[in-house]
């Protein structure tokens, strides 16, 4: 079920910030938006996802991958805390360390990537990612583990980026490819490297 509540009781208010789900609340321009917390399913994507990339992608070429981090925009980056989204990823190439402000990130990481729960907002946020800049959004559904890529195409917007005959989605930021392969899971591999492909989630 989804609600609106015009203006949050401050009672209410103070009781979500002091309980465990508030970190994964986003403000959005100032409104409150508090997202579905994420279930064990959701967590061991995102967990193992986060681990294979950070082996074979970033250490490789030293980049980075974060869990759960701040976004904000440079317009909003003195005020950061009125503006922000909390990807499930964020994906950095080296040249993008910079945006990187430990407790926050402000402007465009290389990838941004959403675990995809039922009514949640994953491609609502697809506007504030367009807005930033980043090349790639990718979203997995949190119970099949499908995957779907997206790249910022000339009308800033997402296009989806097809399958290739074998069934292989294939990143043109990253070199990364997944499959989903069934029985809720999907195999990532890196191009021109089929030792590196493993089953994610892991368990």
């Amino acid at each position: 079920m989804r609600a609106v509540i015009a203006d949050l009781p401050k009672h209410w208010l103070k009781e979500r910030m002091n309980s465990e789900v508030a970190q994964w609340d986003e403000m959005w321009n100032g409104v409150l938006h508090m997202p579905p917390m994420p279930n064990g399913m959701h967590q061991d994507i995102a967990a193992d996802l986060q681990f294979y990339l950070k082996q074979h992608w970033a250490k490789p070429r030293g980049g980075r991958v974060r869990q759960e981090v701040n976004l904000t925009t440079p317009e909003d980056e003195a005020h950061w805390t009125h503006n922000y989204r909390i990807p499930d990823l964020v994906v950095l190439s080296a040249d993008r360390l910079g945006i990187d402000k430990n407790e926050y990130m402000v402007g465009a990481p290389l990838v941004v990537v959403e675990v995809k729960s039922p009514n949640d907002e994953t491609y609502d946020k697809f506007p504030f990612y367009a807005a930033l800049g980043v090349p790639e959004v990718w979203v997995f559904d949190r119970t099949t583990r499908v995957p779907e890529l997206y790249t910022l195409g000339a009308a800033a917007t997402y296009e989806p980026v097809p399958a290739g005959p074998d069934g292989w989605i294939g990143s043109p930021a990253t070199g990364v490819e997944f499959r989903p392969t069934g029985m809720e899971k999907v195999t990532a591999r890196m191009v021109g490297d089929p030792a590196s492909a493993t089953e994610l989630p892991d368990t």
